[in-house]
Order: structure tokens, then sequence, then C-alpha cells
């Protein structure tokens, strides 16, 4: 979820921004001390981590960013209402609407990351690194998209009506990265999903929980915490990741075929 976004104003004051991001962060630690899994993460780092900066940067475009979030967060609600509803996949539909999907601020989470990156090469498996990297560029995706998505949207539509929003949701340069979008969730997923099999991963992930936030790395636990809780709950995660899979691909292939009603109005 792009090479140069502006800092001019969002749509919500008139004008349109550029819909792609400028790299404004680079990591210190060096690359050829880094495991390709590091490298991957540290790349999906920057990305997350310039996009945080122009948030900062900017109050009028972090909060038409917040006010798009949020319209996209409720159509996730109603699109996976059943999944809320049902015990077995209702935490980690929480986890995919709003540690992964969706366009909530890690500004925290991914400081502790960068932070901690030199040291994961000693800490984790490389497999585990790669999934962090991936969710991390999930999230980077993400807020790429709503920039671009934002950029497109008539002047001053901070929460878009539906035709609006899907005539915004399709650009056609836009097209690969909402595929790509969509095959991180499956792959994260499926990762996380074989991990909660793995006693050692799970026993190392609570021996951190004591140093993690002892080391200002607080947020980093959480969210790892509440991911592998999330999928350990559900004694399988094939079926939730079949159904995120299937409705999303649908609503995506249906606004590129021109539908401007592929969902209710959130």
């Amino acid at each position: 979820m792009r090479d140069r976004l502006d800092s001019a104003a969002t749509p919500a004051i008139g004008k349109r921004a550029s819909p792609t991001p400028r790299r404004t962060f680079r990591v210190s630690f060096p690359l050829r001390s880094a495991s390709p899994a590091q490298a991957d993460l540290l790349a999906a780092l920057e990305r997350v981590m310039s996009l945080h900066a122009l948030r900062a940067a900017d109050p009028a475009r972090a909060a038409a960013l917040d006010a798009l979030s949020a319209w996209q967060a409720r159509r996730l609600t109603a699109t996976y209402a059943d999944l809320a509803d049902d015990p077995r996949y209702a935490s980690a539909i929480e986890f995919f609407r709003n540690d992964l999907y969706g366009g909530a601020d890690f500004t925290r989470r991914d400081a502790d990351l960068v932070r901690v990156v030199p040291a994961m090469g000693r800490l984790l498996p490389q497999p585990v690194i790669s999934t962090v990297a991936r969710a991390v560029e999930l999230n980077a995706l993400s807020h790429e998209l709503d920039h671009a998505l934002l950029a497109r949207l008539p002047g001053g539509e901070w929460v878009p009506s539906l035709p609006a929003y899907c005539a915004a949701y399709r650009d056609p340069d836009a097209r690969p990265r909402r595929v790509r979008q969509i095959a991180l969730i499956g792959d994260v997923g499926r990762a996380l999903d074989r991990y909660v099999r793995a006693p050692m991963i799970g026993g190392a992930l609570a021996m951190m929980r004591k140093p993690a936030r002892a080391a200002g790395l607080g947020a980093l636990q959480d969210f790892l915490e509440r991911g592998f809780d999330a999928f350990r709950r559900m004694k399988g995660a094939a079926p939730f990741l079949a159904i995120i899979e299937a409705r999303e691909t649908r609503i995506n292939d249906a606004i590129f075929a021109g539908d401007d009603a592929p969902f209710p109005p959130p």
C-alpha cells in the first residue's frame, strides 16, 4: 500500500497535493551490515517514516488524511461486520483493520522499529524479519495510496461521496499497487499463521515484553503481541484470509471496471 509528494496544501483547502512521497527520511544503519530481510525492512521504514514526516509538517494534510482514513475505516467495518461478530475472527479483523490495512498513525511504532533493526539479526529468524518488513511495506503502501487518492478528490472533499471516492480511486497508475496491497495482506497473514504454531517464537515474544518496555520499545512490542494473539485465537487463518482477499479483490475489480457503488456508502 512513488517518488514525490510536495508539501502543498491538501485538497481540503482548494489545492491538489502531488500524489507520491518525496523520500525525506534516511536510516543510519549501514546497508552493507544488513541482511536481505533487514534491508527490505529498512527500505519500507524509509517510505513510511517519510510519510510520517509529511503529516507532521502539514496539519491540513494530516487532517484531510485522518478524515479519509476514518471514511475508509467505516467501509472496512461494514464490509467485515460478519467477521467482527464471530468470536473466532473478531480480534483478527480488528488487527487487520487497525494495524495492517488502515491509515492509522504509527509514528511511534515505526520509530521503535528503526531503533531495533540493527539488533534484529541477532534476536529473530530472518523469515520473521521479512514478515515485519512486509507488514511495514503494507502500511507504507496504504498511506501512499491514501495520499494519491486524496490528491485526486475534488477540492474540499475531506469526506468524499461514494462516486467521488471511486473516481479518485480509479487511477490507472495505482492499479498495480492496489493489487500489491491485497497480496501483502495475504502474505503477512499467512506468515503470522505459521508463526503462531511455533512455540519458540511465541515464547521469545513473551520474553521480550519487559526488556522491550524498559528500552522504550513498547509500541512495537504491543503491535507484535496484538498480531500474534489475534492469529493464535483463530486456530487457523486460511478461511479468514480467503474472505479478506476475495472481498477486497472484488471491490478493487469493480471500481476499476467503472462501478461507482461497489459497497454501501460508509
